[in-house]
């Protein structure tokens, strides 16, 4: 509607007197500081619809509400807290007060959409700024922040990319590396950087062999690397190439993540998304074929780096949402699984099974990169505090040594060590904990064995299912059988137990294969053996009640003990994988795990802490989703290394987080409808577990019998206990008739199945 008359915009306090009031009919009242007021709203009979002049109102509501000018609507501002708005029914002539952090903030939010939309005007409903905010976070992660964290590297998505910072090459354009053997992708973007010459894009074809050597040369030449295509040919024999978008974190990591992946999969699943997460699947195994590995992610400087192994659980899950509406459709996914598994095959062999990740001596993996001199991502001056003892030694300046030293002119041990488990760290994803500082390429971790474990269940039982017991890898390596893998995932379990568990301290923990003991650090990755199935129902039950003591805290799941972190001074500052901090992935993890094991309510009440304090923040800071979180003190506001990736927007997030994104659609999958309504009023876990009579020890709260399952939409099957009863049963009998009688005969049998490249059966 046109207006009879320009609506009022402002605050919510009368700015004219009533007769009788002391002062003349009509007179102008003097200003007073407004006031907060109580639950005085009108009741309307039925929603109220306001009309909104963009440029207004914005005016209004920061100039009045956003006192600390950061362009949010939180609970730090000092402002009144409520406005008025035109409604829609009256012309604009009558008003409604809005109030309260929540929606004025949503208020905001909305403004901001509908400006990116080239809106000057907009109605809205005011039961869009009521919003429970369970539904309004869950909502904009579906329809919103997916599709805000989206990149491709076609042509216009190049141009985004390459807008990076971290693709600033001095006196030079960004630079994109291609695979040797990819002649499409070379082509490709040869004619990309041929049509958008102003960028100065550089395309670069990567030699046969991607030595460590050769990577260090290239780090002062940073770039992209490129990744999978749908690849034709027209009726011309023209190229038509299509790169496939994937999801990347967010905030400054605009490349596709490994570990970060899977859990953004999960999360697109749920919601729906299954050809974005059948394309990272894809990515991944473009990745092993052409560069070796799954990467960090396709920077060049990651090209000797890998990141934590989930890709069999990722394929297996994307299969299972594939649609599969025909034959056609159902030999096609079939195929495509075949493809996936194949190069799992590869990275489980080439790079978790071999020199220098495999420890011969125990048949565990480490995390352990080949990489060459200081990791080029970080900022220039990170490692200058480890570098000053080496420069004062040769009496040069740190800048000088630095040179030096990437530039293999200097020989210092020590130092190479240091970076060896610097390195090592940024592989496994936890980058940076005191449990894996100084030692983590010596480390065989619970959480890479029990990925590894997953793997070889996950082989063996997909090959059963689906491959007639036998399997053709590709590469020359011969044929393979599910009974083989089942007999490395039992030599893996055994290995396991012997090494990392610890029967006193009920609990898993790291070995250091080179000391030759068990690390002392407790972290809630032991939780990560119930997600892969690799403990025993007694281990399960022990681990489920030592675990909740010492890592469920208010806001969720900490990542490890403070007796374990030490003591925090100014030489010895916290890290971001320690406590008092939570991560979404680890969260994930433990939910699953639980419930594999049947710790049904254990699982939903970690999952309830950790989805509350996702909800908290948001509500109370202008729809924030951030990084990680301060579990222990239940908030996302706190200063750490690295600082905390997505808490800079101005008036309304478009992204979130990728990984904390999928934890908060998972996460709502394992709630009761009681659960999810006292978290839509953001009732607090302990006063929600004390009126619902949850019991927090680690024992379940109800018995089976009166506790509906959760319905997460995909809960991990292959790999858990219902599958392995039926591998260790398939186990035993291939250890029978292959004369296998001990663990060393079964590390010998694996190993000798895992060299051969005949062809042979």
């Amino acid at each position: 509607r046109k207006y009879a008359q320009a609506p009022s915009y402002a605050p919510a306090s009368d700015d004219v007197l009533p007769e009788g009031d002391g002062a003349a009919p009509g007179k102008p009242r003097a200003q007073k500081p407004v006031r907060r007021r109580g639950s005085i709203d009108d009741k309307a009979i039925s929603p109220r619809r306001y009309t909104i002049d963009i440029d207004a109102v914005e005016k209004v509501i920061l100039e009045q509400e956003d006192t600390n000018g950061d362009f949010q609507i939180t609970i730090e501002d000092t402002g009144p807290k409520v406005i008025k708005l035109p409604t829609t029914s009256s012309g604009g002539f009558r008003t409604f007060e809005v109030r309260g952090t929540y929606m004025l903030s949503n208020l905001l939010q909305e403004m901001a959409l509908a400006r990116d939309k080239g809106m000057s005007q907009m109605y809205i409903d005011e039961e869009r700024l009521r919003e429970n905010p369970v539904d309004r976070l869950s909502r904009m992660i579906r329809t919103s922040f997916w599709n805000g964290l989206v990149r491709c590297m076609d042509e216009q998505g190049i141009q985004a990319i390459c807008a990076d910072p971290k693709n600033s090459n001095p006196g030079a354009g960004p630079i994109i590396y291609v695979p040797h053997g990819d002649a499409p992708a070379y082509e490709y973007y040869t004619r990309v950087a041929r049509d958008l010459s102003h960028l100065k894009i550089q395309v670069t074809k990567l030699p046969e062999d991607i030595s460590p050597r050769y990577v260090n040369s290239i780090n002062d030449k940073a770039g992209i690397l490129s990744l999978a295509a749908d690849v034709s040919y027209d009726a011309n024999g023209r190229l038509v190439y299509q790169p496939l978008p994937f999801v990347v974190p967010g905030g400054r990591f605009n490349e596709q993540y490994g570990w970060d992946s899977y859990f953004e999969a999960l999360g697109l699943l749920v919601d729906g998304r299954h050809q974005l997460a059948k394309n990272m699947v894809d990515n991944f195994v473009y990745e092993i074929k052409h560069y070796g590995k799954i990467l960090n992610a396709n920077r060049s400087y990651y090209l000797t780096r890998s990141q934590p192994p989930f890709l069999t659980d990722m394929i297996l899950k994307v299969y299972e949402a594939l649609p599969a509406a025909s034959e056609a459709d159902e030999a096609r996914n079939l195929e495509w699984m075949r493809t996936s598994f194949d190069a799992a095959i590869a990275e489980y062999f080439d790079v978790w099974m071999s020199a220098p990740r495999l420890d011969s001596a125990t048949g565990l993996s480490c995390y352990y990169t080949t990489g060459i001199g200081m990791p080029p991502e970080t900022e220039s001056t990170h490692f200058n505090h480890i570098i000053e003892p080496f420069a004062a030694r040769l009496g040069i300046d740190v800048e000088e040594y630095k040179e030096l030293y990437a530039s293999e002119k200097i020989n210092e041990p020590e130092l190479d060590e240091f970076f060896v488990h610097d390195r090592a760290v940024r592989e496994s994803g936890h980058d940076t904990s005191y449990r894996l500082e100084r030692r983590c390429a010596h480390l065989a971790t619970i959480d890479l064995n029990s990925l590894l474990y997953k793997y070889e269940v996950d082989i063996a039982d997909t090959i059963d299912e689906y491959f007639g017991g036998s399997f053709v890898p590709s590469g020359g390596r011969r044929e393979t059988t599910a009974a083989e893998w089942r007999a490395r995932a039992e030599a893996r379990r055994q290995s396991i137990d012997k090494y990392l568990w610890n029967e006193e301290k009920g609990m898993y923990f790291d070995y250091d294969v080179v000391l030759g003991e068990q690390s002392v650090y407790e972290s809630v990755t032991a939780f990560w053996a119930l997600w892969a199935g690799c403990a025993t129902p007694a281990q399960a039950h022990r681990l489920v009640e030592v675990g909740c003591r010492k890592f469920e805290v208010a806001g969720g799941l900490v990542s490890g003990t403070e007796e374990s972190r030490g003591k925090i001074t100014l030489e010895r500052p916290n890290r971001q994988w320690d406590y008092p901090f939570g991560w979404a992935p680890h969260q994930i993890m433990a939910w699953y795990g639980m419930y594999n094991y049947g710790f049904v309510d254990v699982a939903r009440r970690f999952a309830y802490r950790w989805l509350y304090t996702v909800t908290r923040a948001f509500a109370d800071f202008n729809g924030v989703v951030a990084e990680k979180l301060d579990v222990v003190n239940m908030t996302h506001r706190f200063e750490v290394e690295y600082g905390n990736v997505g808490v800079d927007f101005k008036m309304v997030p478009r992204e979130g987080f990728g990984w904390m994104n999928a934890s908060y659609q998972v996460g709502l999958t394992f709630l009761t409808s009681h659960m999810r309504r006292a978290l839509g009023v953001l009732t607090e876990p302990d006063v929600f577990f004390q009126k619902s009579n949850w019991r927090t020890d680690g024992t379940a709260s109800h018995s089976p019998v009166t506790t509906p399952m959760p319905v997460p939409v995909f809960v991990p099957e292959v790999g858990t206990p219902r599958f392995r009863a039926q591998s260790n049963a398939l186990h035993n009998a291939q250890r029978v008739n292959a004369g296998v009688n001990s663990v060393e005969d079964l590390r010998t049998l694996s190993q000798r199945m895992a060299m051969a490249k005949d062809t042979s059966p």
